[in-house]
């Protein structure tokens, strides 16, 4: 062994090993830990959602309920209109009756399958634009309020307070009753009841993200206050804004179905599921059907929309997105349910 390879002594004293030697190495080996796998959370939203049957369930009844808003007219045909005295208030789920008429008939004869399709078409086409014009209005009003505060953030309360003085179906009722009650009114009317909403949780939300960091960060490198709130706060507050629209169309179009009932919504010939129920109400004891099943439609797509709606504030949600990875049955171990003695 040269000089240079030598092993040579420490400051305290040990030897350590020369330059062309390997060190020591106490116990095995460790191999390579492998990179870990992606979380859960972080998985697709469809993937979460196939996770949740309810969702899934309500999901795919929205879905249905769109595609025949779309479909179902071009595929019936006039057999919503077509009238037959001679297969008058025919009773339901009767096959002999024709696959057109499995759910019954009118007092004229026209199947009630048919009249149920032109009329999801036409119930969407009152519940979706009247939705879509409050959450655009309301959620740009509010975030700009609640950004730059001040008398904007004043002026634009004390305008959605002034709304929300008035109970938004009798507004609609007023309002209705004195101009034509036709589809582009019950539109207009319902979107500027429902405006508040978006408003106030815009306000609020966009209020408390002015203050943070980020976006104290953004206005310090020059950003304008639009490209602040287009870029950092609007996505943000996206997720709480498409959540409260999913609720707001079960509103709004039990609304529609409301007004309809009471006469001055939806007008003939035109049809609506509320409308529907309030032309059969009248024979309620002799043919049942004829608001059973447009109130059942009312009922199932109501229904699935809320529970669409809660899942998608919780999928939204980063700090509650892990409940949806977590099966039922180590959810209740992770949070046992405490006995209240009493």
């Amino acid at each position: 062994m040269s000089i240079d390879n030598a092993p040579r002594l420490d400051g305290a004293g040990d030897l350590y090993p020369g330059p062309d030697e390997t060190p020591a190495v106490a116990g095995p080996v460790e191999e390579s830990v492998p990179a870990p796998k992606p979380s859960r959370s972080k998985a697709p939203l469809w993937r979460l959602l196939l996770r949740d049957r309810m969702a899934t369930v309500a999901a795919a009844i929205l879905v249905f309920v769109f595609l025949v808003a779309v479909f179902g007219p071009w595929l019936v045909g006039d057999a919503a209109t077509d009238q037959n005295l001679d297969q008058s208030n025919l009773a339901p789920f009767h096959v002999a009756n024709g696959w057109m008429n499995i759910l019954g008939t009118d007092p004229l004869g026209r199947s009630m399958l048919a009249r149920l399709t032109v009329a999801c078409r036409t119930t969407l086409l009152v519940a979706l634009p009247a939705v879509a014009l409050s959450c655009i209005v309301g959620s740009l009003v509010g975030m700009w309020a609640g950004y730059h505060r001040g008398w904007r953030e004043t002026t634009a309360m004390r305008v959605a307070d002034v709304i929300m003085s008035f109970p938004s179906l009798l507004m609609a009722v007023v309002v209705l009753y004195v101009f034509s009650p036709s589809a582009a009114n019950i539109v207009l009317v319902l979107a500027i009841t429902r405006i508040p909403i978006y408003l106030r949780t815009a306000r609020a939300e966009s209020a408390e993200l002015q203050s943070r960091l980020f976006v104290d960060a953004a206005r310090t490198f020059g950003a304008r206050s639009g490209a602040v709130i287009r870029r950092h706060v609007f996505p943000i507050l996206l997720p709480t804004l498409l959540t409260v629209a999913t609720l707001d169309f079960c509103y709004v179009m039990l609304a529609e179905s409301s007004l309809s009932f009471l006469g001055i919504g939806i007008q003939p010939p035109d049809i609506s599921w509320g409308l529907m129920v309030s032309q059969g109400r009248t024979y309620l004891q002799t043919a049942w059907w004829l608001s059973f099943f447009p109130g059942l439609a009312i009922v199932i797509t109501t229904v699935s929309a809320t529970v669409l709606a809660a899942w998608a504030r919780i999928a939204t949600d980063p700090a509650q997105r892990w409940r949806l990875t977590v099966p039922r049955s180590r959810r209740s171990r992770l949070f046992p349910t405490r006995k209240v003695v009493s």
